[in-house]
């Protein structure tokens, strides 16, 4: 080969390794514990937007972590989501997760839902509330977590299994409140006054109220949200009879539990870059939006829009979030709920 042949041809392989590069630049990697219809349609929005493609990843939260522990300096992860305050805290601790410099999201996102260190903050919250059955008119004498044991309730309580991290949650926020010895007898009420063993999931709990099944159940409020959002006749029935109680609202009470999503930058993400462009649109008002909206939470944003089936709920005092707390009790709440046979 000749000498300029040659030189043309490293120059032309220079080119496209450089091309390349760039196109693989071009993306974020994302590994998300969320699984909603809604959040791929604002994935799509973030590319559409930025021209930056969003690879993902889905899994359990504690799964996803160890696999980015495991995957180490090579890992392609950029950034970490995942539902419940505690799997963000375990995240943090596992040191997965390096601290995010920004003044968008600084300005946004409340400092009550971002980790102190800048690890992590939340895009979206929902509240795990106590729902009746409007026809029956609103239960005598139940307007916190803690009533929810008392023995006037015998046989009314629908509510999923104990071992699910909404219900380990809540746990861990009565263990915090109360101490162990109130949190262990509370337990043990639930237990008593529930109307059948736990099974399925939060719709399946509300939706027991209508069919006779029990009075009272505990879920999260985007669950009967969709119902209000849905077309189906059937479930906007169930919507309008369902009744919510947000807890724990009396002056000095520490209001209702309220868990988030949220979201930080993996320590060894390969597109930093790319990682702080996405983590500043899930605080913009399209991504704000697109959660209350699309998956009828509440945002993270103050004054973002609310869904109308939200809305038609009513207000409420949030507790204080705090995800390092909630991990902390989260392991004895749950040996506490099962040695009370919520299983």
């Amino acid at each position: 080969m000749r000498p300029h042949r040659r030189i043309l041809g490293l120059l032309a392989a220079g080119l496209a390794l450089s091309f390349s590069a760039a196109a693989e630049a071009q993306e974020v990697n994302l590994y998300s514990s969320r699984h909603y219809d809604s959040d791929r349609a604002l994935y799509e929005a973030f590319t559409k937007e930025t021209g930056i493609r969003v690879r993902l990843i889905e899994g359990d939260a504690d799964q996803l972590i160890e696999r980015i522990r495991n995957e180490g300096a090579n890992s392609p992860a950029d950034v970490f989501i995942t539902v419940d305050a505690a799997r963000l805290a375990r995240a943090a601790d596992a040191g997965i997760l390096q601290p995010v410099r920004s003044e968008v999201i600084a300005r946004r996102v409340p400092a009550g839902l971002r980790d102190p260190n800048g690890l992590w903050f939340a895009v979206s919250q929902r509240a795990r509330v106590i729902m009746y059955d409007k026809q029956r008119g609103a239960p005598q004498g139940l307007t916190r977590y803690e009533d929810l044991a008392d023995p006037k309730f015998r046989g009314m309580l629908c509510v999923r299994s104990g071992n699910h991290p909404y219900n380990i949650s809540l746990g861990a926020s009565i263990l915090a409140a109360d101490g162990p010895a109130a949190a262990e007898n509370w337990a043990r009420g639930v237990v008593a006054n529930m109307a059948r063993p736990p099974q399925g999931g939060d719709r399946d709990q509300f939706r027991a109220i209508p069919a006779g099944q029990c009075q009272l159940a505990i879920a999260n409020t985007y669950y009967l949200a969709a119902l209000g959002a849905s077309p189906r006749d059937e479930d906007q029935a169930v919507f309008r009879r369902i009744g919510v109680i947000f807890p724990n609202q009396a002056a000095g009470d520490r209001g209702a539990h309220v868990n988030i999503s949220g979201a930080g930058m993996v320590k060894t993400a390969p597109h930093r870059a790319n990682a702080q462009r996405f983590l500043e649109f899930l605080v913009s008002d399209k991504a704000q939006e697109m959660f209350a909206l699309g998956n009828m939470e509440y945002p993270a944003v103050p004054d973002a829009p609310l869904h109308p089936a939200l809305t038609a709920m009513g207000s409420f005092r949030a507790e204080a979030v705090d995800a390092a707390r909630t991990n902390a009790h989260a392991g004895p709440a749950l040996q506490i709920m099962q040695r009370a046979g919520w299983r």
